[in-house]
């Protein structure tokens, strides 16, 4: 599809000239002669570019107010500021409200369709990177033959066909997005939008207004979440982030189904699925008065519990090998194995849990795959210490049988975590009988992984 700019500018002089200008260059044009024709043509359709007279005909400034409304739409849409009247300040003010570039009348011609060229440049860059991004992110799987991983994909499948609430916990970097996603793709709501909502990373002042929306004094429309995903599914990142005052709100709209604006008086009628995900224990959240009990049985109808990777072990080698395949095939890099360097990984405490993960593999990928370096780039990356991975260096200033007793700790340990605590196959593998292992475990306080 062709580049489209928008060009808003209240002189039709100016409009002819910009509008000619552009055409000749190759782009397609929309135009807009005052601040409301402008606004209809932002909400009808987002250009790709936007040319906005600084002064139009609601005062002063009402072109940053336009720039500001595109922003809270896209905030990756390049918009080149124009004005009859700039002075340093006004160009000041608009590149920190997100201009691309500002340019003073009467504008050199050339030095403008380059402004749109390098504008139309960093648009494609920036909307490529977001759909090779999404693109990584629908075709990632669900990895690991553990028994929480298992039992979350049975889950999906079941959970998946009905319009029930579902609460995802797990700790940081575990999947819950990925697991949100999975059940987008598996529901009947599939074809329409999955929205993220982001509770830690926003501000308590301004969290309604990306809930619910806003109607601005000058007519505009700042779209919530809740619109945004309109038919779709909304997933609440950080849940327990919400302050307190908007879960009452929410509350509301979930008994309500419906909701208003910021400064509307106008019901919007709810069609969204929510789902919901946590880092933190809610209910100790709950006790300790940080989020409402109600709230929470509203939003968790399903639970879905995500182990942190150090409890499910076995799933490591599993992921290793996908993120390299994954990182071979979409970013070209030759193909490797981490096979001889597998109990580092195996033994490490992976705070950052499957993201940590993905992210150490991406970077042996691209610094040193296959070769001598690897091992320290490992070292280095996962900063190992005396608790994370057993070295044997760690060895040589303590006694024999301290030695031998922490080595038989980490091993036993290891071996657990492998067989998902199974004493049964754990015994087998180790070579010792079911009830001498359950002794040796409980005399070097090995605690049981069920």
């Amino acid at each position: 599809m062709p580049v489209e700019i928008l060009i808003i500018d209240d002189n039709p002089d100016i409009r002819l000239i910009l509008n000619d200008l552009i055409i000749e260059a190759g782009y397609k044009t929309r135009v807009a002669a005052n601040f409301n024709q402008a606004l209809i043509e932002i909400d009808k359709k987002l250009p790709d570019v936007a040319i906005i007279d600084v002064m139009l005909d609601r005062g002063d400034n009402d072109g940053i107010e336009l720039l500001l409304h595109i922003k809270n739409k896209n905030k990756n849409i390049p918009v080149i500021i124009i004005s009859g009247h700039g002075n340093i300040e006004m160009a000041v003010k608009s590149l920190k409200s997100g201009a691309f570039e500002f340019i003073q009348k009467p504008f050199d011609h050339e030095r403008l369709i380059n402004f749109i060229k390098r504008a139309v440049e960093n648009f494609t860059l920036k909307k490529e990177n977001q759909n090779l991004e999404s693109q990584l992110f629908h075709s990632y799987e669900l990895i690991g033959s553990s028994s929480n991983i298992i039992k979350i994909k049975d889950q999906i499948k079941k959970i998946s066909a009905s319009e029930s609430r579902v609460l995802i916990n797990g700790p940081t970097g575990s999947g819950k997005e990925l697991v949100a996603r999975k059940i987008h793709k598996s529901s009947s709501r599939n074809d329409k939008p999955f929205i993220i909502l982001n509770g830690a990373l926003l501000d308590a002042k301004t969290y309604e207004k990306e809930l619910f929306g806003e109607e601005n004094v000058n007519g505009s429309i700042s779209y919530g979440a809740l619109e945004k995903a309109s038919k779709g599914i909304l997933l609440i990142d950080e849940v327990t982030e919400i302050p307190l005052e908007t879960q009452s709100k929410i509350l509301r709209v979930l008994t309500d189904q419906k909701f208003k604006r910021i400064n509307s008086n106008h019901d919007i009628k709810v069609n969204v699925r929510i789902l919901c995900s946590s880092s933190k224990d809610i209910k100790k959240e709950i006790k300790i008065g940080n989020f409402r009990e109600d709230l929470f049985h509203r939003l968790s109808v399903f639970q879905i519990d995500i182990d942190p990777l150090t409890n499910r072990i076995d799933d490591i080698p599993l992921l290793t090998n996908y993120f390299i395949k994954k990182i071979f095939k979409t970013y070209n890099i030759k193909e490797f194995d981490l096979k001889n360097n597998i109990d580092y990984l195996i033994n490490y405490k992976w705070p950052g849990n499957v993201r940590e993960l993905r992210n150490l593999i991406e970077r042996i990928a691209i610094l040193s795959p296959n070769n001598d370096k690897t091992l320290n780039i490992i070292k280095e990356s996962l900063k190992a210490t005396k608790d994370d991975i057993f070295s044997i260096n760690d060895t040589l200033s303590i006694p024999l049988k301290e030695a031998r007793e922490n080595f038989e700790k980490e091993y036993l340990t290891t071996q657990l975590k492998k067989f998902s605590g199974n004493i049964s196959k754990t015994s087998k593998f180790v070579g010792m009988e079911r009830s001498a292992l359950h002794r040796k475990l409980k005399l070097l306080g090995v605690k049981d992984l069920n």
